[in-house]
């Protein structure tokens, strides 16, 4: 239900765009918890999608990395780039030449840009953008088939574009759209999602793997008996893990690890409880050792089916427990911690 309202949304969004400068908004694609299968709070689900934007015609995006960020996360700035129209501005006579006519004559002559609307100097701004989008939603609504039977509301919006879809059978739908700029032909984006940080610039973008991550789950899924209980694993220690340090990225990333060295078949009903204490152990042995690595960063084990960059493929093993290695105290609590998840 969510991916054919969101994918109405785009088809209007693409229509109210058409020869405009902004970015080309590419189909959409569910990430988090809800798309991949495990989510632990089936009643209170925030359905978010990831839509990736390319640059619109004579614009370039550029990636520049700007720090390592909290808890490991790459920080890149999307630099916008204008090419000369020059000859077209000779042949056709449509349009100015964005590089050689000043700014002022641009302003008066040309419809809203890209540079003007959604970029800070010549940086995308993920709060603009966001805003942009949060409009786009209110003008294409009209124009959805769900209209008639659906009530819309829209959400506050800071970095992302949130809203609420009411069914005539009162379910409500709550849904998150991100932007994002894929790196190469990768499954990794950098993202408007929110960071750790508590004051974030709205230049930054984070990099993210939610998408290489859908795209393991359902690897793993396909090569799953029908009765794999790997996603019951997930959701069950989640609703464990409440009230306590433990982030469900970290657990996710447990589970992730042992999916790929534990074969499929041995995730089945009757292995539910020996698979359950796996993750447990596991979890164990990288507190004790300080080390849990990120599952993209420098594994060579990775599946195939996803497509990663160079700088990835090519890096060292990541930690993301270097915290705790760097902090006996923050160690100490994380260990009491998994005593109190044991003992529930």
């Amino acid at each position: 239900t969510v991916k054919e309202l969101v994918d109405n949304f785009i088809l209007v969004f693409r229509a109210l765009l058409s020869n405009s400068l902004f970015p080309e908004l590419q189909s959409a694609i569910g990430v988090g918890s809800a798309f991949e299968g495990w989510s632990p709070h089936e009643e209170d689900v925030i359905y978010c999608v990831l839509v990736p934007m390319k640059p619109p015609r004579w614009h370039s995006f550029h990636l520049e990395l700007c720090n390592a960020g909290a808890m490991q996360a790459r920080n890149f700035c999307i630099r916008v780039e204008q090419e000369c129209t020059c000859m077209r501005e000779q042949l056709v006579g449509d349009m100015l030449c964005f590089l050689h006519h000043p700014e002022e004559e641009l302003r008066r002559n040309q419809n809203a840009s890209l540079l003007r609307t959604l970029c800070t100097g010549s940086y995308l701004d993920a709060r603009k953008t966001a805003r942009w989008f949060h409009q786009l939603v209110k003008a294409a609504w009209v124009a959805l088939p769900q209209v008639t039977s659906c009530h819309l509301k829209m959400m506050p919006f800071n970095r992302s574009c949130k809203f609420q879809v009411t069914q005539a059978d009162q379910k409500r739908l709550i849904i998150e759209i991100m932007s994002g700029v894929q790196q190469g032909d990768s499954d990794i984006f950098v993202t408007s999602q929110s960071t750790e940080a508590i004051f974030t610039p709205s230049t930054m973008w984070t990099e993210s793997c939610a998408v290489a991550e859908v795209k393991f789950f359902s690897h793993m899924t396909k090569q799953a008996p029908r009765d794999t209980f790997h996603l019951k694993c997930l959701q069950l220690y989640n609703r464990i893990l409440v009230g306590t340090g433990f982030s469900s990225d970290v657990l996710k990333t447990v589970v992730m690890h042992l999916l790929n060295t534990i074969p499929p078949s041995s995730w089945r009903r009757r292995e539910f409880l020996m698979r359950l204490q796996d993750i447990m152990w596991y979890l164990r042995s990288c507190l004790e050792e300080k080390r849990l690595d990120h599952f993209f960063f420098g594994n060579e084990n990775v599946p195939k089916e996803i497509i990663l960059p160079p700088a990835f493929q090519t890096a060292e093993p990541l930690n993301l427990f270097q915290r705790l290695a760097q902090d006996p105290d923050m160690h100490a609590q994380a260990l009491h911690e998994f005593n109190e998840l044991q003992d529930r």
